[in-house]
């Protein structure tokens, strides 16, 4: 069955990083349906990306994808000017580039492949934080905006035995969502943050352990994984008017872990 047109009024424009997968994929097609013009952004397979932006048009919104390594502050601002030049002034960003590196016991760790994970995932989202801000603080001729960074349950409980470095990286996006609210409140900007638990999307496979969700469905309290539009709908609300007084908050959505 065809999906229906989106029937939301117009929000503007919102650049998704991460947005040809996964979550961020589900958070562009949903934001899509409720009326914004979306950036996608992403780091490989074109031809995913082009796809998800085939159904932001399909629910009547202006799509573009948009080629970017977050890890490199120059590529984050030529997204953004990107962005901005196809879509005009962003008004919402989703920060969802992220990777774990391969699931293993620290000690037998890749350093190189920590400090990517540390890259992409922590310094990525400062970048595009920080590029966000410039454009939207009214101090510098913005008009405000919202700002969803994705954190995760890991940040919390650690991630033993599989991916510690991706547990820390994530640790330091709540400090900066905490942080980043309380600075840019002023400027008309909130900055939240979802901490999404066990999904089911392809990252645990990514991970080399395609067999994760299976083998950590019973600590959920719900009894199974969640879906990516499961987290994708909280997004959308933590960018809309409905949640026009919260900021700085982090947003558990783990199905009670």
């Amino acid at each position: 069955m065809a999906e229906a047109k989106g029937t939301g009024a117009p929000k503007g424009a919102l650049l998704v990083t991460g947005g040809s997968r996964g979550i961020g994929a589900a958070v562009c097609r949903l934001a899509a349906r409720e009326g914004y013009d979306v950036a996608v952004g992403y780091a490989g397979r074109k031809e995913v990306a082009e796809a998800v932006v085939q159904d932001v048009e399909a629910a009547g919104r202006r799509g573009v994808a948009l080629a970017a390594d977050v890890a490199d502050a120059a590529a984050v601002a030529r997204l953004f000017e990107a962005a901005e030049a196809a879509l005009g002034p962003l008004g919402a960003l989703v920060n969802s580039a992220g990777l774990t590196g391969l699931s293993k016991r620290f000690v037998e760790s890749d350093p190189e492949e920590m400090l990517r994970v540390l890259a992409v995932n922590t310094a990525g989202t400062l970048y595009c934080c920080r590029e966000a801000a410039r454009r939207m603080a009214r101090s510098r001729g913005g008009a405000g905006g919202a700002i969803v960074n994705l954190s995760s349950a890991a940040a919390t409980l650690g991630s033993p035995g599989e991916f510690v470095w991706y547990a820390a990286s994530k640790g330091g996006i709540d400090s900066l969502t905490i942080g980043l609210s309380k600075e840019l409140g002023p400027e008309g900007i909130r900055v939240n943050a979802v901490a999404p638990g066990l999904i089911d999307t392809d990252i645990h496979a990514g991970a080399g352990d395609a067999g994760r969700l299976e083998r950590f469905t019973s600590q959920v309290p719900l009894g199974r994984p969640g879906t990516a539009e499961e987290v994708a709908r909280p997004i959308l609300w933590l960018l809309s008017e409905g949640a026009a007084y919260t900021s700085g908050t982090i947003l558990r959505v783990g199905g009670g872990r």
